[in-house]
Parts: structure tokens; C-alpha cells; sequence
């Protein structure tokens, strides 16, 4: 149980660095260039403009769901959650774990859930 507890802990922490990384990366992609539509003059044409935002807009949703995640793991922490499955309430597997520590379910439920048996 002590081996569990402090990966726990070790994976809280680094969520915590995981956070403010994202943090940092979704503040360096210049939120007010995106709103008011500031882009290189130098681009060819419209279309490299549209490509462009298209780009910025999946990046930066794909690091506001990945904060969301990191967030909702590490809000499990005071609660003593973390690291337990949402559908079961078993422990999720410490391998789990380790290879992706904002899993919100067991392996047997994460199957069950998207449809495998």
C-alpha cells in the first residue's frame, strides 16, 4: 500500500508540472491574436490565413481539454479519488496509472464504456 501511495503521490506532483506546462503552452499561442484575427500580412492568400486559425483553434482546444483533464484528476486528490475508477470504484491499475495518470476509469470499465467486452 505504501508503494501505491507515493506513485500517487509522484504522479500528483508531476500532474501538477503537467498543468502549468499546458498552462504555458496555451498562454505562448497569443489568445488575442486568435480573437482579433492578427495574422502574418505576408500569407499568399486567404486560404493560408483560414489553415492557419484552423491550426491555432485545434491546438488550442487540444490544450484546454488536456488541462481539463489534468484538472479533474488532480481534483480528486483532497477527496482521496485519485487513482480510483469514476464507474466501479476499484483502483485503477498502478500500469494504468503510470502510462496515462488523468484515467478516469478502471481498464474493465474503459472497455466496457467504449463498447468492448
Amino acid at each position: 500500500m505504501a508503494d501505491r501511495e507515493a506513485l500517487l503521490a509522484t504522479l500528483v506532483q508531476e500532474l501538477s508540472i503537467e498543468r502549468e506546462r499546458l498552462r504555458e503552452q496555451l498562454d505562448g499561442l497569443g489568445s488575442a491574436s486568435l480573437a482579433t484575427g492578427e495574422f502574418d500580412s505576408n500569407f499568399a492568400d486567404s486560404s493560408q490565413v483560414t489553415a492557419e486559425r484552423g491550426e491555432l483553434e485545434a491546438l488550442r482546444s487540444s490544450l484546454e481539454e488536456q488541462i481539463k483533464d489534468v484538472e479533474r484528476a488532480l481534483s480528486k486528490v483532497p477527496e482521496g479519488r485519485f487513482g480510483v475508477c469514476e464507474l466501479c470504484s476499484n483502483e485503477i491499475a498502478e500500469e494504468r496509472l503510470e502510462a496515462m495518470p488523468t484515467a478516469r476509469y478502471c481498464i474493465v470499465c474503459a472497455n466496457t464504456k467504449s463498447g468492448h467486452r
